[in-house]
């Protein structure tokens, strides 16, 4: 990996140029791609109102969280806009698993010239602090509440980082920015849909600067999506069973906040319904690979009255054809 040190973001682009708003805002822009930058979807689709919570982030060095249901792309949303700024950008998945050596660092035992010796190790937390790096950190709130406590004085804006076991005090880079996404908003699994997150202290969600919401984007937005990851179906009979496919997803997500259901459909299911579409050329039979085989039994027959109101045919459970074909 190359270092980035000593790099810098070297001009500014307009907004409306990079990402078609109608906003008089200009970016700071590195002039070439590092490794570390993602790569560029022409297909995505940004939702305007985080596009620019995002680059106030990247543009003011603000502490950007963004909050959303699963499968509303809120880490590509980032890694996205990061791609066209070429910014380099680091993701880290707080699971439970993650402690405080693994941000920090720890002692470790090296090779050199035939001879074991202890050398510190820096973790990511220092490694970024140190470069123009676009730091995210996924699933915030299923962080362990003793490690979050690690990154709560970079939450402030140029807070400086102590490193105890080496006696230094990191001042970061003046690039250096800092994201992440969750599913709650700091308050728990309020939904009952993510078993595993925490609640945030609340000192710690008053140090980020912007807290964006992701929903579910517009239907049209979504059928563009699905079709730009799905080319096969990026025609007029494709729009048609898109559209259809979208419709489903929508009753399900209404369906979830009415309290009939305990799951929906997010917008990763639905791409994954239209791949596996094509896959298997049968519409009804990804839709039960994908979706309908994660329900609960008991609502699965609801969500078949999803699929038939939007199709127009009943789903023909397996059991049945097995006992047609007898």
């Amino acid at each position: 990996m190359t270092d980035l040190l000593h790099d810098h973001p070297s001009r500014l682009r307009p907004v409306r140029e990079l990402f078609n708003l109608d906003v008089d805002m200009q970016v700071p822009v590195f002039e070439h791609r590092d490794e570390h930058v993602p790569d560029i979807d022409p297909s995505y689709c940004f939702n305007p109102d985080v596009t620019l919570a995002i680059l106030a982030g990247f543009t003011r060095n603000r502490r950007v969280l963004l909050q959303g249901l699963h499968g509303t792309g809120k880490s590509t949303h980032i890694e996205q806009v990061a791609a066209r700024l070429n910014w380099p950008c680091v993701r880290v998945n707080l699971d439970g698993h993650i402690s405080r050596l693994d941000l920090v660092g720890k002692d470790t035992i090296v090779l050199e010239e035939g001879k074991q010796i202890t050398r510190f190790q820096e973790g990511i937390v220092p490694w970024a602090l140190r470069r123009p790096v676009a730091l995210i950190f996924d699933e915030f709130d299923a962080g362990r509440p003793d490690v979050m406590f690690v990154i709560q004085r970079i939450l402030e804006q140029d807070g400086k980082f102590t490193l105890l076991d080496q006696n230094q005090v990191i001042t970061p880079n003046p690039n250096f920015r800092l994201f992440a996404t969750a599913n709650t908003v700091g308050l728990g699994n309020v939904t009952g849909l993510y078993h595993g997150t925490q609640q945030i202290n609340q000192a710690q969600m008053d140090r980020w600067n912007i807290v964006a919401k992701l929903d579910y984007l517009p239907r049209e937005d979504e059928i563009q999506i699905v079709q730009g990851k799905v080319p096969r179906y990026n025609d007029a009979r494709g729009h048609e069973l898109i559209s259809r496919m979208v419709a489903v997803a929508e009753l399900t997500r209404a369906g979830f906040a009415a309290g009939d259901l305990s799951t929906l459909m997010s917008p990763r299911t639905l791409i994954a319904w239209a791949e596996n579409t094509e896959i298997f050329n049968d519409a009804a039979l990804a839709f039960r690979l994908s979706f309908l085989n994660k329900c609960d039994e008991a609502e699965r027959p609801l969500v078949a009255e999803y699929y038939q109101r939007c199709f127009d045919e009943e789903l023909i459970e397996p059991q049945a054809l097995q006992l047609t074909a007898i």
